[in-house]
């Protein structure tokens, strides 16, 4: 796991440049740097050692030196590939993964790609034809950012590089505050900031000639088999999972792995079959789940290591966190994340971790919807409405949201698994709405793409393309980065979506639970209480925490600030805090939403 950086063309200050860029990024490989500078590219990297800890350094280069290669990520089918290419003629002068993808673009060009099986960001320059190609992987584990200034390509794993190259100007993009009031993270192909981009998951790049080509070389695609039995979907499943845990596991140094009270995570660890597990909780009996991780840890012979995280170290940690999160984050769990990274760090230099099976198998408790809102949604589309317009005017009580839900369409309510702030709230909020992109503009073009599938289906595909990169991902990435730690994915697997993607809803989601399938396959090696037990995230206290004297007049400065003032109409959100203080109602995600905001601004541009 590494870090890398760069840019097009070569400046008097080439070398001094790279090394700033680098600098930045060195907390994602703190164990070694290198470079390669000529005059059409520069190209930085920071490695973390995992595999080939003496022969893996960086930039690694064809036997001819003409094309060269740095890359972030591990590629658990190299050795496979490895023997292809040698037997096609290719010369290793290494053992690792990355020579594998610079001779394999060399063999395959483009068509390498959809051929790996791993988490990938990497540029590769042809000096022949002064070309920079890069890609990231199939589902995002990976981060890639990028602009292009004065006909020139700059890139790196994360902003802050970037922010390094001389001439950028910083400036907050108006478009990506407004979407991220309604998402709670960065959902714009455009960042937070004006001008730098995120290359999607399962995009390639090609730069040549001052000219950038994107373009998708893969797509997850769902074709469920309702002819299958269950008992073969969780075969399946399990096959496919153990497979892929113990290719994640492959690595020159000790892996461990992240444990909480779900099912996800538990059936990571209880099949890794390694010897440390890294779980962290809060001081509240709800928000706790170490107990329940040392009991787990203690019935399959595996060491637990705990820290139970103190409100004043949570909230003293939130610039830093913001910081290392590049753009704003609203997700209150990616701090206890920066907590069990910095825990793990402590013992080992990789982990793995459960992301990726709600999304693949059906996880969330939201997927209970669309058959909790069947005595509704079967009505006639302008009774729903009608009833959603009555229930609106009604003073809060039991069964006025179901009302509301209900009127309305799948594609008008569900973003994924957060929805913030409508487009009138933001509006009310916002000191310069700009009107632009509703959430519904945003999300229909992959609506489209499955409109022939069931809702819940749909969710899904919803949650891979926008949920599993915009928030799960990107704060695994840079919270464990933040700690040199690299967190392996094994549910995130070609081989494993490939099952999960013919499941049929019966076997996702039902009455009693969610992942259905999966929990069954999880039963192979967990106790009952555990492969069952509900969905329930990663609970943060901040609701509480919110209407204490201290946090309270906290949030209410930064709602006061003079940053406050340039963006939104401050008497508007102090009254978000004041209601929630007094019970009136809970507002504590909104609240949080506009606050981290205002963290990071605070970070960036103060």
């Amino acid at each position: 796991m590494c870090g890398i950086c760069g840019f097009t063309g070569r400046l008097a200050t080439s070398e001094e440049i790279l090394e700033r860029m680098k600098s930045k990024i060195i907390h994602r490989g703190p164990d070694s740097g290198g470079s390669h500078i000529d005059d059409g590219v520069s190209m930085g990297f920071r490695r973390l050692s995992l595999i080939d800890l003496e022969g893996g350094h960086q930039p690694i280069y064809n036997e001819t030196r003409d094309m060269v290669i740095t890359f972030n990520g591990e590629i658990y089918n190299h050795l496979e590939l490895r023997e292809e290419l040698i037997a096609k003629g290719h010369v290793m002068s290494s053992c690792a993964d990355t020579e594998v993808l610079l001779h394999g673009y060399e063999e395959y060009g483009e068509a390498l790609l959809p051929r790996l099986r791993g988490m990938f960001a990497f540029v590769i320059w042809d000096a022949k034809t002064q070309t920079l190609f890069g890609a990231r992987d199939f589902f995002g584990i990976k981060p890639f950012y990028y602009t292009v200034q004065d006909g020139q390509f700059i890139y790196g794993s994360e902003i802050k590089s970037i922010l390094e190259y001389p001439g950028f100007q910083r400036e907050v993009n108006p478009d990506a505050l407004e979407n991220y009031l309604t998402f709670q993270y960065s959902v714009l192909p455009e960042t937070f900031f004006k001008g730098v981009f995120k290359l999607p998951p399962a995009h390639c790049f090609t730069f040549r000639n001052s000219t950038l080509e994107i373009k998708r070389y893969w797509e997850p695609v769902f074709a469920p088999d309702h002819e299958k039995p269950l008992e073969e979907f969780v075969e399946e499943i399990d096959a496919a999972m153990q497979d892929s845990i113990q290719k994640h596991k492959v690595s020159d140094v000790e892996v461990g792995s992240f444990l909480s009270s779900g099912v996800d995570s538990s059936y990571v660890a209880a099949c890794f079959h390694g010897d440390k597990t890294f779980t962290v909780g809060f001081d509240y009996e709800k928000y706790n789940e170490t107990d329940y991780a040392k009991a787990l840890s203690e019935k399959i012979g595996i060491d637990n290591y705990s820290k139970l995280v103190s409100k004043e170290e949570y909230w003293d940690v939130i610039p830093k966190v913001q910081y290392h999160m590049d753009e704003p984050l609203a997700d209150p769990s990616a701090i206890a994340l920066y907590f069990v990274s910095q825990t793990a760090a402590k013992h080992v230099k990789s982990a793995m971790s459960g992301e990726g099976a709600d999304e693949f198998f059906g996880g969330y408790n939201i997927y209970h919807e669309p058959h909790d809102l069947l005595p509704l949604t079967r009505l006639p589309r302008p009774v729903r409405k009608g009833l959603g317009g009555i229930a609106k005017r009604l003073p809060k009580m039991k069964g006025k949201n179901f009302l509301i839900r209900g009127s309305k369409d799948l594609q008008e309510r569900f973003i994924g698994n957060a929805f913030m702030l409508n487009e009138e709230e933001r509006e009310c909020i916002l000191k310069h709405p700009t009107g632009r992109y509703p959430h519904t503009e945003l999300t229909k073009p992959y609506y489209d793409k499955v409109r022939d599938l069931d809702d819940v289906t749909k969710m899904q595909y919803i949650d891979i393309h926008f949920w599993l990169i915009g928030d799960i991902l990107l704060k695994a990435d840079k919270m464990s980065m933040a700690h040199s730690l690299e967190v392996r994915v094994p549910f995130l697997d070609r081989a494993v979506f490939d099952i999960a993607r013919t499941i049929p809803t019966k076997y996702k989601v039902n009455k009693e639970n969610t992942k259905y399938a999966m929990r069954q396959a999880a039963h192979r090696h967990l106790p009952d209480m555990v492969a069952e037990k509900k969905k329930l995230g990663f609970p943060v206290p901040i609701r509480i925490w919110l209407k204490e004297d201290e946090y309270y007049n906290k949030v209410k400065a930064a709602f006061t600030s003079p940053a406050a003032q340039e963006f939104f109409k401050t008497e508007e959100i102090v009254k978000y805090l004041d209601e929630h203080r007094a019970g009136k109602a809970d507002n504590s995600r909104k609240i949080w939403t506009i606050y981290m905001f205002l963290v990071w601004h605070k970070e960036f541009f103060e």
